[in-house]
This record gives structure tokens, C-alpha cells and sequence, in this order.
């Protein structure tokens, strides 16, 4: 099992930039493949990125390839989402989760992942 805590949310201007941290408990962090979801209100939980468990291979929504990336430190037991080049369309609560297994297409779905942050406001003004 394991426990997550995102931060790093906040108020940015268009066109700025936030790096996300989501901090895992336990010690089996480096067995787990990561995901960071957001959810804007009035819409569905829609997924941003994946990444697997050795970091070597990281999966982006299109409407932001280009402009984040997705990282881990499994020393940390952190994963990261930095953030550039912000758009009002960005704004969302921003929730990273886990899942125990890799799957190119699971990952890309909320309900196929066992773990879940509380979630961190990103709110992007135009």
C-alpha cells in the first residue's frame, strides 16, 4: 500500500510555469507506475501523464505534450509534474496516483489506478 501527497499548486499568470511534487510512503515506490490526473469543475478526471517505474519511459495527454513533463526520484519516493507555459484551460485540481502494474492503455484511466493524492489546486489567470 501506499500513501500520496501532492503540492506545489497555486495561482499563476498565463504563460508561467509550477513544478507539482507528489511524495509516496512506504518502500515499494519503485514498484509502482505513476500517474498524474486533473479534474476541472463540472468535468470528468481526465488523465495528464504517466510515467513508469524506472522513469525511462513517460506518457503525455496531447493537450500538453510539449509543455510538461513528468519525472520521478525513487531515492525520494517523489514524482514530479513541472509545468510550462500555463494556460487558463490548465486550471484544475491536479491529483497524482498509483498503480502496481504497467499498461500502456490502463494508465491513461482513472479507475485502473489503486492510489490517490487529495489533490492540489492549479488555478491558471488569463
Amino acid at each position: 500500500q501506499v500513501q500520496l501527497v501532492e503540492s506545489g499548486g497555486g495561482l499563476v499568470q498565463a504563460g508561467g510555469s509550477l513544478r507539482l511534487s507528489c511524495g509516496a510512503s512506504g518502500r515499494t515506490f519503485n514498484t509502482y507506475t505513476m500517474g498524474w490526473f486533473r479534474q476541472a469543475p463540472g468535468k470528468e478526471r481526465e488523465f495528464v501523464a504517466a510515467i513508469a517505474r524506472t522513469g525511462g519511459s513517460s506518457y503525455y495527454a496531447d493537450s500538453v505534450k510539449g509543455r510538461f513533463t513528468i519525472s520521478r526520484d525513487n531515492a525520494k519516493n517523489t514524482m514530479y509534474l513541472q509545468m510550462n507555459n500555463l494556460k487558463p484551460e490548465d486550471t484544475a485540481v491536479y491529483y497524482c496516483a498509483a498503480r502496481p502494474t504497467f499498461s500502456i492503455t490502463a494508465m491513461r484511466i482513472h479507475t485502473r489506478y489503486d492510489y490517490w493524492g487529495q489533490g492540489t489546486q492549479v488555478t491558471v489567470s488569463s
